[in-house]
């Protein structure tokens, strides 16, 4: 099964491109689902179709789902949140304040994400591109499941023993309910699910694809996205270029944007060397409904297949030398200065900007101690060696 995920600044036309690309799927012979996560859903708009919170046939073998997040919510936040309601009412919390209060912020981007795993597992289909939230919102739920597997490992089970040993006398003792097993099991099984996502995501069968406007903010913004995306392991395939004024025919107020859009796109080939590049121009009418789609997507990817399975190791990877190992983590348009780089025990954290991966070692490198780091090339290489190993000597370009 083939996974795309489409992703930009908010207004770049992501949700018409992934539309389009999975019209092409369709048309190839394809089953393919089309599957947007963002709140401001607008795949039926493209469509021109009424699509709802189930998948909906709008072609043959395609179809399109726009994700009920908050019947996701209830049923894997519903034990959390009782718990939580509870807490609130004995303070004394009005219940409507205390329902709004229960809702973490972002959390119905989440856990759409979680329907993602649901047809996955289903078998129902060969393709499924998905329409994700604009580019911040896309990375943090992205991150998130590696950033709460450090609480989940380390901090939850032994919370979880204490609670059920003293949660009668804690109980008494500050007059609040405590938590019980139906909430623990909750946040177990919603991070569970929340890590088969990620497997998912960052596997040899999907990516991501990044929509941008040749504009230079957004150009600013696509090129953060690749970094960040690349750090927490998730594989980039390819951008668009998208609502490119066309040359011909040009009047003086779009001959500028033409030339001022030709800079942007010179940068776009320079920032983004080794991966496809496609580009869209501005559409005489705005495209609805698959036929529309379709062509749009003709256009774009012109000969090239676009569901072809990326090649290569990915983002991050590891060799092995005489003396160790290299740790390789693909980090375009960052300099050594940028990066943050510490030990904690059999977990190395990278720090890019707000950014922050935690990376968990396999047992082999667990054991090992770093030796040195450096950028080369857009990449981070973090050597290990053995502990009794002389170190190696300082050289240029070494990360702290």
């Amino acid at each position: 099964m083939r996974i795309v995920l489409f992703t930009g600044k908010g207004g770049v036309g992501k949700s018409t491109v992934a539309a389009g690309t999975a019209a092409l799927a369709a048309r190839a012979g394809h089953r393919t689902l089309v599957l947007s996560t963002d709140a401001a859903h607008s795949l039926g708009d493209a469509f021109g179709a009424d699509v709802g919170a189930e998948p909906t046939e709008v072609a043959e073998r395609l179809f399109v789902q726009q994700v009920d997040a908050q019947l996701r919510f209830e049923q894997s936040w519903a034990d959390v949140q009782g718990y939580l309601l509870s807490v609130l009412d004995v303070a004394g919390v009005d219940p409507v304040a205390a329902e709004e209060l229960t809702v973490i912020p972002g959390a119905e981007e989440v856990l759409a994400l979680l329907e993602l795993r649901l047809h996955a597992l289903s078998d129902e289909w060969d393709v499924i591109v998905v329409d994700c939230a604009p580019t911040a919102e896309t990375l943090r739920l992205l991150a998130l499941p590696e950033a709460l597997g450090w609480y989940m490992q380390r901090v939850f089970p032994t919370q979880q023993r204490v609670m059920k040993a003293l949660r009668p006398a804690l109980s008494r003792a500050v007059g609040v309910p405590m938590p019980n097993g139906t909430v623990f099991e909750a946040i177990e099984r919603l991070h569970g699910e929340l890590g088969e996502v990620h497997a998912l995501l960052a596997g040899p069968s999907a990516s991501v694809r990044i929509v941008m406007t040749p504009e230079q903010v957004v150009l600013a913004e696509a090129r953060r996205s690749y970094t960040s995306l690349s750090l927490f392991g998730y594989r980039v395939d390819g951008v668009v270029a998208n609502r490119i004024f066309p040359a011909d025919g040009a009047d003086d107020w779009r001959a500028r944007w033409v030339v001022a859009q030709d800079a942007v796109l010179a940068e776009v080939d320079e920032s983004f060397a080794g991966l496809p590049i496609w580009r869209s121009e501005y559409r005489a009418v705005e495209p609805v409904g698959v036929g529309a789609l379709a062509a749009l997507a003709d256009d774009l990817y012109g000969d090239d297949d676009p569901l072809v399975t990326p090649v290569g190791d990915g983002p991050f990877r590891v060799t092995r030398t005489s003396e160790g190992a290299v740790l390789h983590l693909a980090l375009p348009f960052v300099t050594r200065t940028e990066v943050g780089l510490a030990r904690h025990h059999d977990e190395l954290v990278v720090s890019v900007g707000s950014y922050r991966r935690l990376l968990t070692l396999p047992a082999g490198l667990a054991r090992l101690r770093v030796d040195r780091a450096r950028v080369v090339d857009g990449e981070l290489r973090v050597r290990f060696r053995e502990p009794d190993a002389e170190p190696a000597a300082a050289t240029p370009g070494g990360t702290r």
